[in-house]
């Protein structure tokens, strides 16, 4: 507990790290280029980033495009942060937040693509809701993301890969959706740049094949059309 304070007391000082009680917070919805990054390069957002591993993994792969990770942990981020800071990557910052508040932080179309790696499987039926391929998260990410954005998906759970397929074949339509059970096995395997977090290395050195999919979100008018978009209502975590 004694740590975890002393990486809270240091992420308030962090310009990194941007939380509840910083005036960024408060102000960073729709000017992430022009308030933190101060450029107008394209931005990725990982969702539930935890330590910021492969945050900060694509931006010294991309040192051209802007990443921010997205989590609720402090501690967590502190880790992220860190490393940045060390490795003086100026296209890198982290967003404390719970992922069904994102439409606070991001305007419509501000993100460029997104990814989700490694997600907390979510296994009990009573839990299909929360899960961060849901539906209702699916709409959040796709109002924040440019026309034709890239959504990119990791994960070794199986039943939440299969999940997740089904619902981007029958509940929620998708552009250009690629997938594979082995990405190490696959051609798709350079999409992720050989980036591994230790969560990922863990399970792979167990012998559990990653799955990884993605696809680009059809525009706001195209759901509209299908049904897919009504009016828009609060996402709340239950």
């Amino acid at each position: 507990m004694r740590q975890k304070l002393k990486r809270f007391a240091e992420n308030a000082r962090r310009a990194n790290i941007i939380e509840p009680g910083k005036p960024l917070f408060e102000e960073i919805k729709g000017q992430w280029n022009q308030l933190y990054f101060k450029n107008e390069r394209p931005i990725t957002v990982e969702l539930g980033c935890g330590n910021g591993e492969y945050t900060v993994g694509l931006a010294e792969v991309d040192p051209q495009s802007n990443y921010i990770g997205v989590d609720l942990k402090g501690d967590r981020l502190y880790q992220g942060s860190t490393h940045a800071i060390e490795h003086k990557l100026a296209n890198v910052g982290f967003l404390r937040t719970q992922i069904h508040q994102l439409d606070k932080f991001f305007a419509p179309g501000e993100v460029d693509e997104f990814w989700l790696t490694f997600p907390d499987p979510r296994p009990k039926k009573r839990e299909i809701r929360r899960r961060l391929s849901n539906p209702r998260f699916l709409k959040l990410y796709q109002q924040a993301c440019k026309a034709r954005g890239w959504f990119k998906f990791k994960t070794d759970n199986t039943p939440l890969f299969e999940y997740t397929l089904e619902v981007l074949q029958d509940e929620f339509p998708v552009d250009d959706l690629v997938y594979t059970f082995d990405l190490y096995a696959s051609d798709l395997q350079g999409d992720h740049h050989g980036i591994k977090t230790r969560y990922e290395g863990i399970w792979t050195e167990k012998g559990e094949r990653i799955k990884y999919l993605k696809f680009r979100f059809k525009t706001t008018e195209e759901l509209k059309e299908l049904g897919i978009l009504e009016e828009e209502k609060q996402i709340t975590e239950e």
